[in-house]
């Protein structure tokens, strides 16, 4: 997904507790640099703040970083000249997604386990499938209709 022009993440959301992988091919890339560093951080005042070289690669210089469960992620790039790329003074600044806790299974030894969506998905279509199976004859033979309780 490109973010900014020159700027891409390997993912379409930024979520908590996750690593994304980031490819930079802006003016550092274009102009050759040899070494180029990223500095993040996350919050409104830049919290475990941390450097890392990227590598450079046919796609750009590339690095993974791991997410925390904050409200943004924000960072910007400098190379060895120690000249930054900023966003002009504005920082790359994303919003961090938190997942969704109806996901979430807590079992008898209070550890979290996390539902994948495919096990949601074909819970659900496991039901459709019983739904139609009881449902269709009684709707084609025309014996559709609920039984009414004697009062």
């Amino acid at each position: 997904m490109e973010l900014f022009k020159n700027l891409f993440f390997n993912t379409d959301r930024l979520t908590a507790n996750s690593t994304v992988k980031i490819s930079y091919t802006g003016k550092f890339f274009q102009d050759t640099s040899t070494n180029v560093f990223i500095r993040y951080g996350f919050g409104n005042d830049w919290d475990n703040l941390i450097e890392k070289e990227m590598v450079k690669t046919e796609l750009g210089y590339q690095v993974e970083v791991d997410l925390i469960d904050k409200e943004t992620f924000n960072f910007c790039i400098k190379n060895e000249k120690d000249e930054w790329d900023n966003n002009d003074g504005n920082n790359y600044v994303f919003k961090i997604e938190h997942p969704e806790t109806s996901l979430l299974v807590i079992d008898q030894n209070k550890s979290v386990h996390r539902l994948r969506k495919s096990y949601i998905l074909t819970k659900k279509l496991k039901l459709a499938i019983y739904k139609i199976l009881i449902y269709f004859p009684k709707l084609i033979t025309g014996n559709y209709k609920k039984k009414l309780k004697d009062n």
